[in-house]
């Protein structure tokens, strides 16, 4: 069942007078505005932790709410979706579920496909997404990330597009992957120096400081969307000295729990891996840093249990963390 947007703002106070049962001092107290920071620290989710599920954004928003976490990276998925996209083809699979290659006639169609998407996004009007913010505001979810990646074959207009969708929804950063070719990253530097909003970069097992340093060099509107736990799982340290290192250029954070290489590197429940979760989020709040920690939900879902209720874990892991 789908709320309507007014219901949904009574849900997302509900969830906000309950979820502020005497865990910390900054939770939010009876019919004020709901929050998921604790001890000064902006707790978050990427909207892709939600991919298991149906991903409408007026879905999207429910899990938000009712998972108590109202700062969000929002993918372009739902935005887009809402907003009128034309919609890709699926993503064909063999009898495995697994990828498997397209067809002649599956090329051909899913390029026009990209083509249509491409001609829409470069006359898209902001209307719908500036409705898309008012019901997510109201319900008390603030967008701090738009997540559409720039890429080389795209045309300038295109990169307006996602720039206007990010200023639009509120978020003070565009978020991709660390790019490899310098090309491209300097390109989109470039580009968000002249926006002045910026582009922080996710990282996998890319960067380190040397990695950072160069990317962040690209511009004065570079920065991090820096993943402790792909850190800690490639390069088997302690993300904390990077995070205080570079405090200054961080945007936003992911977080998840992930063994080193060396124990295989798979993504755990939170509190299972060796990602030092908690010690990096006390820094957070020692400090005083004010860019968000968003979960990052990659686990898998343990037997009996189920996304939202995982999710509800992770969340509940980073306000005992900060108490």
């Amino acid at each position: 069942m789908l709320y309507t947007r007014r219901d949904i703002g009574k849900l997302a106070l509900a969830a906000g007078a309950a979820s502020g049962c005497g865990t910390t001092s900054e939770s939010p107290a009876v019919g004020s505005a709901p929050s998921s920071m604790f001890g000064g620290v902006q707790i978050g989710i990427i909207t892709y932790s939600f991919r298991a599920l149906p991903g409408g954004a007026e879905e999207v928003l429910q899990y938000c709410v009712d998972c108590g976490l109202y700062a969000i990276e929002l993918m372009s998925g739902p935005a887009e979706s809402y907003a009128g996209v034309p919609p890709l083809p699926p993503v064909p699979r063999g009898p495995d579920g697994r990828r498997r290659e397209l067809t002649p006639e599956e090329q051909e169609a899913r390029q026009k496909a990209v083509e249509a998407r491409r001609k829409w996004r470069l006359s898209a009007p902001m209307d719908k997404y500036k409705e898309l913010r008012a019901m997510y505001e109201d319900a008390g979810v603030k967008t701090f990330a738009f997540k559409l990646p720039p890429a080389m074959d795209m045309p300038d207009e295109e990169y307006e597009y996602i720039w206007n969708v990010a200023e639009t929804m509120g978020a003070d950063h565009v978020t991709m992957e660390l790019p490899h070719d310098d090309e491209l990253l300097q390109r989109v530097a470039e580009y968000a120096a002249k926006r002045r909003l910026r582009i922080a970069f996710h990282t996998h097992g890319q960067g380190g400081a040397s990695g950072f340093d160069k990317a962040l060099a690209a511009s004065d509107y570079t920065a991090l969307n820096f993943d402790v736990g792909h850190y800690f799982a490639v390069n088997g340290e302690s993300p904390v000295p990077l995070v205080e290192k570079y405090s200054g250029r961080i945007a936003s954070l992911h977080l998840k729990d992930r063994q080193s290489k060396e124990d295989g590197g798979r993504n755990m429940p939170w509190g299972q891996g060796g990602t030092p979760l908690a010690e990096v989020l006390q820094l957070m709040k020692a400090k005083g840093y004010k860019f968000p920690a968003s979960i990052e939900y990659e686990y898998e879902t343990p037997e009996g249990s189920n996304v939202l209720a995982e999710i509800k874990k992770c969340r509940e892991y980073c306000e005992n963390a900060l108490a």
